[in-house]
C-alpha cells in the first residue's frame, strides 16, 4: 500500500510540473520516476489497460451466464387481415376465405444453466390472447399460470463443463499478462531513458571538449610562441578545437531526437526538456536461477497459456468424438394451463400441463467425415502437447540465461565504474602535464578519448544491469528487491489507473 501511495504522490507531483513546464521548461527524473510515468501515462499502458478490461468484461460475461436469467418473450400485438386457404368439407375442396384477427402473446421464464449436466432448467409462465372478427366474431385467452421444465443433451458435448475450466484460467491470464505487459513497458522505457542519459552525456562532454580544446589551444599559441611546441603540434590543437565544435553539433542533434523519443513514449508535450538523473550504482541483490525458474512457472502468463492451449485442444477431441457417436436429448415440462372465452376464466381450475420429448441423433453413413475430424483433433493434442514441452524448456533456459547475465551485470558496473574514475584521473593528470609542457598532445589525445569510453562503458553498464533486472522481473512476475509478488499489488495497481 506504501507502494502505491507513493506512486499516486509522485504522479501528481508529475503532472503538476507538466502543467507548469511552459514556466519551467525543463524538469528531472530518474529511472525510477521515468518507469512509474511510462506504466502510467504512456500509449502503451494505455494499451495495456484496455487489452485487460477487454478480458476482464469477457469474464464477467462468463459469470453472468451461470446466474439465473429472467427473460421475457413478448408479442404484444399481431393483426391479420388477408385471404387464407381453408378445406370447406361439405363440398371437399380448398377455397379462400378472409380471414382478420388479432393475436398478443407473453412468456416470462428464469432459466438457470448446470455446469456439471450441461442442462438448462427453467421456470416460466405464459399468457395468450386471440380474437377473430368476422361473421363468427370471438375471443379466447390461453394460460400457463406456472410452468417447470428441463432439458438437456444426454451423450452430447458440454460446453458449460469446458467454460468453467478454461473461462477463469483466461482471466487469470489476463491479469498476469497486465502486470507482465507492465513489466515490458519499463524494459522498453529503460532502453529510452538511457539512450537519452548517453546523448546528454555526450553532449555534456562536447561542451566540455569545446571548452577545454579552445582554452590548449590557446595554451599552444603562446607556446608556440616561445618555440616550446612545433608548429604541427599547433596545428593539431587547432584540428581538435574544430573537431570539437563539429562533434557538439552532431552530439546536439543526437540529444534532441533522443529527447523527442524519450518524451513522446511517456506521452508529454513535444516541447518538454527533460534532465536525467542517472542511477546510483545498485544495491546487491542476489538471484538464484532455481528460485527465478520457480516464479516463474507460478507467475507467468506463458504457462497459463500453454494450460490454457492443451485445455482447448483437449475440448475439441471432447467436441469431435461425441459428434461422431449417436446422441440423445431430452425435454420435460411439468405445469398447468386454460383456455377461455376471458381473462379471470383462462385462471380458473387449470389443468395439468406435462410434456415429455426425447430426441435422437444417428449418424449412419458419413463416409468417415465425423472419424476424420475425430482423429484431426486427436493428432492436434498431441502436436499440442509437444509444443508446449518445447516452450516449456525454451522458457526454462531464457530464465537461467537471463539470470546469469544479471549477475555478470551486476559485477561488469563495479569494474566500469573503477575504470571511469581511473580515465578521469588520468586525463586530469594529462591535462596538467601537457599545460606545463611535460606531456605532448598524443598523450593528451588518447587519455580523452580513454575517458569518452569509460562514460559510455559506465552508462551502457548501467542499462545492461537494469534492463536484465526487469527482465527477470517480466519473466517471473517477482519483486526480489521487496521479495513480493507482483501480482499481491494487482487490484491497488487498477485503481490507480480507473
Amino acid at each position: 500500500m506504501r507502494d502505491v501511495v507513493i506512486k499516486r504522490f509522485f504522479i501528481i507531483s508529475v503532472s503538476l510540473s507538466l502543467f507548469f513546464v511552459n514556466t519551467y521548461s525543463q524538469m528531472k527524473l530518474d529511472l525510477q520516476q521515468s518507469i512509474m510515468l511510462a506504466k502510467d501515462s504512456s500509449l502503451q499502458a494505455f494499451r495495456t489497460q484496455n487489452l485487460y478490461l477487454s478480458s476482464y468484461w469477457e469474464y464477467r460475461s462468463y459469470k453472468a451466464g451461470r446466474l439465473p436469467s429472467l427473460t421475457l418473450k413478448t408479442t404484444p400485438i399481431q393483426y391479420n387481415r388477408d385471404f387464407t386457404k381453408r378445406y370447406d368439407y361439405e363440398s371437399n375442396i380448398d377455397v379462400y376465405r378472409k380471414q382478420q384477427s388479432l393475436y398478443s402473446y407473453g412468456n416470462l421464464s428464469i432459466s438457470q444453466n448446470l455446469d456439471f449436466t450441461g442442462g438448462t432448467f427453467f421456470i416460466d409462465s405464459e399468457l395468450g390472447y386471440m380474437r377473430n372478427f368476422g361473421e363468427n366474431t370471438y375471443s379466447q385467452f390461453t394460460t400457463v399460470p406456472f410452468r417447470i421444465g428441463y432439458s438437456q443433451s444426454l451423450f452430447g458435448f458440454n460446453s458449460f463443463k469446458w467454460e468453467r475450466k478454461i473461462e477463469p484460467l483466461k482471466y487469470e491470464k489476463a491479469k498476469r499478462q497486465y502486470i507482465y505487459n507492465s513489466e515490458e513497458i519499463a524494459e522498453t522505457v529503460i532502453n529510452y531513458f538511457f539512450n537519452l542519459a548517453m546523448a546528454q552525456v555526450e553532449y555534456d562532454m562536447a561542451l566540455d571538449n569545446v571548452a577545454s580544446s579552445d582554452t590548449l589551444y590557446k595554451i599552444g599559441e603562446s607556446r608556440h610562441g616561445i618555440a616550446a611546441i612545433s608548429r604541427a603540434d599547433l596545428l593539431t590543437l587547432k584540428l581538435e578545437a574544430v573537431n570539437a565544435r563539429n562533434t557538439l553539433k552532431n552530439t546536439e542533434i543526437s540529444l534532441k531526437r533522443a529527447m523527442f523519443n524519450f518524451v513522446s513514449y511517456l506521452n508529454m508535450d513535444k516541447e518538454t526538456i527533460v534532465k536525467l538523473t542517472l542511477p546510483d550504482r545498485p544495491r546487491d541483490i542476489d538471484i538464484d536461477a532455481d528460485d527465478a525458474l520457480r516464479y516463474a512457472k507460478e507467475n507467468n502468463p506463458d504457462f497459463l497459456s500453454y494450460k490454457q492451449e492443451i485445455l482447448e485442444a483437449e475440448r475439441e477431441v471432447d467436441r469431435t468424438r461425441k459428434s461422431s457417436t449417436f446422441d440423445a436429448s431430452i425435454y420435460a415440462s411439468v405445469g398447468f394451463n386454460q383456455v377461455a372465452s376471458n381473462f379471470t376464466g383462462s385462471y380458473h381450475h387449470p389443468l395439468q400441463q406435462d410434456i415429455v420429448s426425447i430426441g435422437l441423433t444417428i449418424p449412419i453413413i458419413d463416409w468417415g467425415v465425423r472419424k476424420g475430424r475425430a482423429n484431426m483433433a486427436k493428432n492436434t493434442l498431441n502436436v499440442t502437447k509437444i509444443s508446449v514441452q518445447q516452450k516449456i524448456l525454451q522458457m526454462e533456459q531464457d530464465v537461467i540465461m537471463t539470470v546469469n547475465d544479471f549477475n555478470i551485470q551486476k559485477d561488469l558496473i563495479g569494474s566500469a565504474e573503477e575504470a571511469l574514475e581511473l580515465a578521469n584521473l588520468a586525463y586530469e593528470s594529462t591535462r596538467e602535464r601537457f599545460i606545463i609542457g611535460k606531456s605532448d598532445i598524443n598523450s593528451l589525445t588518447m587519455a580523452l578519448s580513454r575517458q569518452k569510453e569509460a562514460r559510455k562503458n559506465y552508462i551502457s553498464a548501467l542499462q545492461n544491469y537494469w534492463l536484465s533486472y526487469y527482465k527477470i522481473r517480466k519473466m517471473t512476475l517477482f519483486d526480489f528487491e521487496e521479495q513480493r509478488m507482483l501480482s499481491d499489488s494487482f487490484d491497488e495497481m487498477m485503481n490507480i489507473h480507473r
